[in-house]
C-alpha cells in the first residue's frame, strides 16, 4: 500500500510540476475540454466545446467529446470556466530604452495578464529587436506592433526635418508613426505628406495647432486618448490658449457644447479613424482623489518606487494647479462618456487601449481596469470585450486575431466567470494561452511573483 501512495503521490506531484511550465503546441495537441466558449463573433456563449490547439493554431472545435486526433493531447480542463479571445493593449508604453530587460518585463507582464497583443506608442531602436524575438520564438511577448521615436515640436523643427524623420523611421522597419504635442500646421503637413508617399500610418496625439478637424481629413489611423474632441465642442476654443485649456481640455470641459458631437463623430466615421480612449488615465489621474490610496493597489507592487513616486507627484502636481476643478474633471469624463457612447451606436471603431504603464495604470492590469470603464460609459460588457478582441482584428486587417474559430490564432484566456454577464469576470484568469503556448494559473502566479519590484 505505501508503495502505491508514492506512486500517486509522484504522479501528483509530476502533474503539479506540468501545471506551472509554458506548455507548447509546436508538435504537439492541446486540448481544452468542456469549456463555455465565447467567440466573439457574435454575443452568445457556446457551451460544452472543445477546443483542439496544434502549432500556434486553432485546429477544431466541437461538441465535447467529438473532437478526433487528440489522444496524445495535453488536457486543460475547462468545465465551469469561460475562454475568450486574447486581449489587446493598443495604447502601451514599452520602456524606449537600451535595456532589452526591462522591455521584456514589461511585455511579459501583459502577456501574464491575458494581454496578447500589444501595440507600443512610444517607440525606440531595441523595440524593432524585441518584436523579432517575440516573432521568432526565442523569448515569449505578446503579439508587438511598434511605432519608431515619436515627432513632436521637440523632435521636429522644420518641415524638411519632419520628412526626413518619416523616412527615416519607414526604413528602419517601425510599423507605425506617433505623434506627439508641438507638432506646426507646416510639420504635420509635411508629415502627412511624406507618410503617404511611403506607405505609414501615423497616430496619436493631436497637435493643439494642428486640430481635430485637421487630424481627421489628413486621415489619421487612430486618434489616442481622445486627443481635441472635448476642445472640439468647446465655443471659441482657437481663442483660448493651450496652458488654459490643459491636457485632453482637463480644465475647461465644463464649457463643451455636446451637440457638436455628432459633427465630430461624422467626421472620425468618414475617415474611418479608430478612437483609442485611454479612459484610464482621465479616471485614475485625472481624478484621481487621494493618489496615495491609489498607489497601494495590490499590482503597484511590479512597479519600482521611483515609478510610484512620479506618478504620485504627477498627481499631486495637477490637483495643485489653479485651474483644476473637480467639478470640471466630473464633467470632462462625463463628455467622454456620451461620445464613447456616440462612437459605438455610429460604429466608429474603439480600441482597447488604458496607456500603461502611465500614472496608476500597470501593464496588463488597467486593460481589465479600461474595461470596466468603457461599461461605465454606457457600452455592454459585450461591446467592452469587442474593443479589445474583434474590432483589433480589424483594425490589423486580420481575420485570425480577436476571434476564436478554427484557423485562427490560438491567443486565449480561460475564465473562470461570464464576462458577458460581469466584464469584471476578465480579471478572473485561470490561464492564458498566448499563440498556443499555454500559461496555467499557477505558471501565471509563479511568474507573476518574480516582476514584484518592492
Amino acid at each position: 500500500m505505501s508503495r502505491l501512495l508514492t506512486i500517486i503521490f509522484l504522479l501528483i506531484h509530476c502533474y503539479s510540476n506540468a501545471q506551472e511550465q509554458l506548455i507548447s503546441s509546436s508538435g504537439k495537441n492541446i486540448l481544452i475540454r468542456n469549456v463555455n466558449l465565447i467567440p466573439m463573433e457574435r454575443e452568445v456563449v457556446i457551451p460544452r466545446q472543445d477546443i483542439l490547439i496544434r502549432d500556434g493554431k486553432i485546429a477544431a472545435i466541437g461538441n465535447t467529446g467529438t473532437l478526433t486526433g487528440s489522444k496524445d493531447a495535453f488536457i486543460i480542463d475547462g468545465t465551469g470556466k469561460f475562454i475568450i479571445p486574447g486581449l489587446a493593449e493598443m495604447h502601451a508604453h514599452v520602456p524606449p530604452e537600451d535595456n532589452l530587460k526591462a522591455i521584456e518585463e514589461t511585455g511579459f507582464l501583459f502577456a501574464l495578464k491575458g494581454i496578447t497583443t500589444i501595440r507600443g506608442m512610444l517607440g525606440h531602436p531595441r523595440h524593432i529587436e524585441y518584436r523579432n524575438k517575440i516573432n521568432s520564438g526565442e523569448i515569449i511577448g505578446p503579439r508587438f506592433i511598434t511605432s519608431g521615436p515619436s515627432l513632436s515640436g521637440g523632435s521636429v523643427k522644420t518641415a524638411e526635418e519632419a520628412s526626413a524623420m518619416v523616412k527615416a523611421e519607414k526604413a528602419a522597419g517601425y510599423d507605425f508613426l506617433k505623434l506627439h504635442p508641438g507638432l506646426t500646421p507646416e510639420t504635420f503637413a509635411a508629415i502627412e505628406k511624406t507618410a503617404k508617399e511611403v506607405n505609414i500610418p501615423f497616430a496619436g496625439h493631436v497637435s493643439y495647432k494642428v486640430g481635430v478637424w485637421r487630424a481627421i481629413d489628413a486621415g489619421y489611423a487612430t486618434i489616442d486618448h481622445m486627443d481635441w474632441f472635448v476642445e472640439s465642442l468647446v465655443p471659441g476654443i482657437d481663442t483660448i490658449p493651450e496652458s488654459a485649456v490643459g491636457l485632453f481640455a482637463v480644465f475647461i470641459a465644463d464649457r463643451a457644447d455636446e451637440s457638436r458631437i455628432p459633427k465630430l463623430i461624422n467626421g472620425l466615421k468618414s475617415k474611418n479613424i479608430y478612437v483609442v480612449p485611454t479612459e484610464c488615465i482621465t479616471r485614475r489621474w485625472f481624478a484621481a482623489g487621494d493618489p496615495e490610496l491609489l498607489i497601494a493597489a495590490p499590482e503597484m507592487k511590479y512597479m519600482s518606487s521611483k515609478t510610484k513616486t512620479s506618478w504620485v507627484n504627477a498627481a499631486k502636481n495637477l490637483q495643485q494647479n489653479p485651474s483644476y476643478k473637480p467639478a470640471t474633471v466630473k464633467s470632462l469624463i462625463e463628455v467622454r462618456h456620451h461620445i464613447l457612447r456616440e462612437c459605438q451606436k455610429s460604429g466608429v471603431g474603439i480600441l482597447l487601449g488604458s496607456g500603461a504603464p502611465q500614472e496608476f495604470d500597470v501593464p496588463g492590469f488597467s486593460a481589465h481596469q479600461e474595461l470596466q470603464y468603457y461599461v461605465d460609459a454606457g457600452l455592454t460588457p459585450y461591446q467592452a470585450l469587442v474593443t479589445g478582441t474583434v474590432n483589433v482584428g480589424r483594425y490589423l486587417k486580420r481575420t485570425d486575431i480577436g476571434i476564436i474559430k478554427p484557423g485562427a490564432v490560438a491567443d486565449l484566456i480561460l475564465l473562470g466567470a461570464d464576462p458577458l454577464k460581469n466584464i469584471s469576470a476578465t480579471k478572473d484568469i485561470n490561464g492564458v494561452m498566448l499563440s498556443g503556448k499555454w500559461m496555467s494559473e499557477s505558471y501565471i502566479i509563479q511568474e507573476l511573483k518574480k516582476l514584484e519590484k518592492d
